[in-house]
């Protein structure tokens, strides 16, 4: 009863409330973002969400498109701007995301969508994450977020699959909450990204 009735509706309730709330730093963040990345202030890509429906979410461009000498493009942690890195540590450029939940294509809370080049690589359990819709936040992000393994992180999103109710987001939202404030496990260990997955 709750994910499929009340869950949407708080969502919905919430994102739009949310998204009022920090218009301004919204269109701060926009303007600021257009000049360091030359006219791009945002990230739009493919990912899969619940039943690995394909929707396309956006977020803050944190990153520019610089290129070295091979036409390639430069490492992750060469490309993060001040801006960008500053954006990402205070998990603003999660904001767009609001965008996402009103159109129905993600959650406020639930496991973070992740590449679609991905999907493929789970097993049977790692897969059921997509049971429910991905969120803005979530378990493993409240757990670790980018600081811990690709198998912490599949554990922690198939308990929420298996826990999800009221209390259980009202708890991740008041962690997620302390976590931004604190600006815990943002990055990986000696990385600005986490490592990609490669499978089991």
């Amino acid at each position: 009863m709750y994910q499929k009735l009340f869950k949407p509706i708080i969502d919905v309730s919430l994102a739009v409330l949310g998204f009022i709330l920090l218009l301004p730093v919204f269109v701060l963040v926009t303007v600021l973002l257009f000049f360091a990345n030359q006219g791009k202030p945002f990230f739009i890509q493919q990912r899969p969400g619940k039943n690995c429906k394909v929707f396309s979410i956006i977020k803050f461009k944190t990153m520019n498109d610089k290129k070295g000498p091979d036409g390639k493009l430069l490492h992750d942690a060469q490309r993060l701007t001040p801006i960008g890195e500053f954006v990402r540590k205070t998990s603003l450029d999660e904001i767009p995301q609001l965008l996402n939940v009103l159109k129905g294509d993600m959650s406020l809370i639930g496991p973070r969508p992740l590449l679609t080049d991905y999907v493929h690589l789970y097993n049977d359990f790692q897969n059921r994450r997509h049971e429910v819709k991905p969120g803005i936040t979530g378990w493993a992000q409240v757990n670790g977020r980018n600081a811990i393994s690709w198998d912490q992180k599949f554990a922690y999103d198939v308990w929420y699959v298996d826990h999800c109710s009221l209390l259980t987001d009202l708890k991740i939202l008041a962690m997620t909450f302390l976590k931004v404030i604190k600006k815990e496990g943002i990055n990986a260990a000696d990385a600005a990204t986490i490592e990609p997955f490669n499978g089991e």
